[in-house]
């Protein structure tokens, strides 16, 4: 296995906070891009202080988005750090915001100014809408992106709310997806020698990954319900996609399903989809071989109307049973399931940490911690991932790398510390 990583020599300004886009600029720095991460002198990104563990030390928001990446403290307001980052983005080859809507071209740093100072560069930018949005000025975070995406209105039981989900399909998930947009960027540089905009929008990400509810829409409108939503065929339809609860959305009846300890395990269940093609096997797992045959059971269409009797029966056969030992009884009969995995249960996971999925980093201020490792796994190279920066901890040493000297370096900082107050 190779020690040369695919963006070794690509150098990227982290010019983001919070999530979404640190999440971008981690998995670039993994990949192996010098990524050095801008930060308002004595304050940083805000993450560094919210939902601390530790008394004064960088909380886990920060740390586990933020490794392998060098931090920079720059005051972009003062004439000297507006040189710096004119220096920073002449040797790039990507910049990366998500700053509200316009701070960037009110700092002087528009798209066209940065393709004046280096036509090759590739401009990275979250926003919580498109361009061309009502919403175009209005600030997103991870729930707003959700509601406006698409998922929450289609999350939850249809006689409660709205739900959002746990998983960052607002804030990791766009971050993901400019990703994406930056190494295709990337590699058209190779053919053309021009750099370019990637835009993503908070909405558009959350909206990508909900487009089999966009599916479920046109269906809906076509012929007036969904037979693979818990609402047919006794319930009623509306004229939206409704909340399914746990349907599994593929066209498969599919649920949560109680196994033994569920009386004080919030999570003692497991995910159970009962597809077509493993219907006799389903059979002969929950001892019912008569319903291989049975009108009312032999075909998906007949087990709509009954699919609570399966339901019943699967957890009559798990009731004695804990969600590891039920995934393992059906795993026999070649039937897929999942025991429903708490983040206790999923932190202490040995195959998880076998596989580099969560690693232990050690910190100088913090100690050891845990995080989240790189989940794309490739045969040519690991990941080495490592701690995140202190606050402006290679300011000094970036400086130096743009060929400033010692006063100057001096001079830089001291504008720096003059100007921290609100700046």
């Amino acid at each position: 296995m190779s020690n040369s990583k695919p963006l070794d020599g690509i150098s990227v300004l982290d010019f983001t906070g919070v999530q979404s886009g640190p999440s971008c600029t981690q998995m670039l720095a993994w990949f192996g891009a010098d990524v050095i991460k801008i930060e308002r002198p004595g304050v940083g990104d805000v993450t560094r202080n919210q939902l601390r563990d530790i008394p004064d030390v960088d909380a886990l928001y920060f740390t586990m988005l933020n490794g392998n990446k060098r931090s920079v403290e720059l005051n972009t307001k003062t004439p000297e750090g507006k040189e710096v980052m004119e220096r920073l983005i002449k040797q790039a080859d990507i910049l990366v915001e998500n700053f509200h809507p316009g701070a960037i071209d009110h700092m002087g740093f528009t798209w066209e100014h940065i393709q004046e100072l280096n036509p090759r560069l590739i401009f990275g930018s979250i926003k919580g809408f498109n361009e061309n949005s009502p919403y175009a000025d209005v600030k997103a975070y991870e729930n707003v992106a959700q509601a406006a995406g698409g998922a929450a209105s289609t999350t939850g039981f249809w006689d409660g709310p709205p739900l959002v989900s746990s998983a960052a399909l607002g804030d990791s998930n766009t971050g993901m997806h400019l990703l994406i947009g930056l190494l295709a960027a990337l590699l058209h540089r190779e053919k053309t020698g021009k750099g370019q905009r990637v835009t993503m929008s908070m909405q558009d990400a959350v909206l990508n990954l909900c487009r089999v509810k966009l599916r479920d829409q046109q269906r809906l409108e076509k012929i007036g319900f969904l037979e693979e939503y818990p609402q047919y065929p006794n319930g009623t339809f509306g004229d939206a996609v409704p909340r399914g609860g746990n349907s599994s959305g593929g066209g498969q009846p599919g649920t949560m399903l109680k196994c033994k300890g569920s009386d004080t395990d919030p999570n003692a269940y497991i995910y159970f989809i009962n597809q077509d093609h493993n219907w006799e096997k389903t059979c002969d797992a929950i001892c019912r071989p008569e319903w291989k045959t049975d009108p009312n059971f032999a075909t998906v269409e007949a087990r709509v109307s009954h699919i609570q009797d399966v339901w019943d029966a699967i957890e009559n056969i798990i009731k004695d049973k804990d969600k590891h030992e039920a995934t393992d009884y059906f795993d026999k009969f070649d039937i897929p399931c999942s025991a429903v995995l708490s983040m206790k249960e999923i932190i202490n996971d040995k195959s998880l940490r076998d596989s580099g999925s969560i690693i232990e980093v050690d910190h100088p201020k913090r100690g050891s911690y845990l995080t989240i490792g790189c989940p794309i796994k490739f045969s040519g190279f690991t990941p080495t991932i490592v701690r995140s920066p202190l606050l402006g901890e290679h300011t000094h040493e970036v400086l130096k790398e743009l060929n400033y000297n010692d006063t100057q370096i001096i001079e830089i900082e001291k504008s720096m510390t003059i100007n921290k107050k609100g700046n």
